[in-house]
């Protein structure tokens, strides 16, 4: 066996990769970030709306049921649309009330971090400071649901107030979380099904268009050869048919 020679690496060749993966990594996670902040945007604009016409118009909770069936028939492959998630909408708008809150704050956890705080913390000051320990420590969703239940906020939340993370670290385990959160990717795969089936619509179109053009032209061509391409039966008497009965005499001259 033919021992292998090791290529020696170029004066900062390791620095260069080193800089390389941590820009990968944390242009990964600003893409998923911004994801997750387009889905619990998305989240809180429904939930706004399903209790704004609750308040107003006095719509029973029997609606959100049949919202879910008909949102889940357009966007099958979102599993975020369920009777009970849209309730969960509801009341996560109904706790966030300021959209700034929401923007700057609540939109950096994934969905399932929000649906945990939302239903073991009820104070709006306290719940706040979960999401930004949340953010600042990396927390996955089970740490956080262990702090929560050990009453973080109640023994260091006077010590611990000088948050300065807007992102988590690419290395942290809620990173990894937000990269692979299964409301994001659902997300993401719709959009792209529904890009991807109006571009087929598209397509399907100009073929349609295509074949009826393709069709009448050997029409033409048939009549041409037939010599009746005088005839109304084949070309009609408007004003379209003399360039098509040019080219059909034309094709019919080629193939005779």
């Amino acid at each position: 066996m033919v021992p292998t020679i090791p290529i020696r690496q170029p004066d900062g060749y390791a620095a260069l990769l080193k800089e390389l993966k941590e820009r990968i990594r944390t242009a990964r996670l600003r893409a998923a970030v911004a994801v997750n902040q387009e889905l619990i945007l998305l989240y809180w604009s429904i939930g706004r709306d399903i209790l704004a016409r609750q308040s107003v118009e006095g719509w029973g909770a029997g609606v959100i049921d049949r919202l879910a069936k008909d949102l889940r028939r357009d966007f099958p492959e979102m599993t975020g649309l369920s009777a009970r998630n849209l309730k969960y909408m509801r009341s996560f708008a109904e706790a966030y009330a300021d959209l700034g809150i929401v923007q700057q704050v609540v939109a950096q956890l994934p969905w399932g971090h929000n649906v945990r705080i939302l239903e073991m913390v009820k104070a709006p000051a306290e719940r706040e400071w979960y999401i930004r320990q949340a953010v600042e420590s990396g927390w996955t969703r089970n740490v956080l649901v262990h702090q929560i239940e050990s009453d973080l906020h109640r023994r260091h939340g006077r010590a611990v107030t000088n948050f300065q993370r807007t992102l988590p670290a690419p290395q942290s385990e809620l990173a990894q979380e937000l990269l692979k959160d299964p409301y994001n990717f659902d997300f993401l795969t719709s959009t792209r099904k529904m890009a991807w089936k109006r571009s087929s619509v598209r397509s399907r179109q100009a073929h349609h268009r295509q074949t009826a053009s393709l069709f009448r032209l050997t029409e033409v061509a048939v009549c041409g050869i037939l010599r009746v391409s005088h005839s109304a039966t084949c070309f009609g008497s408007n004003r379209t048919a003399a360039p098509m009965r040019k080219e059909g005499m034309a094709l019919a001259a080629a193939i005779l």
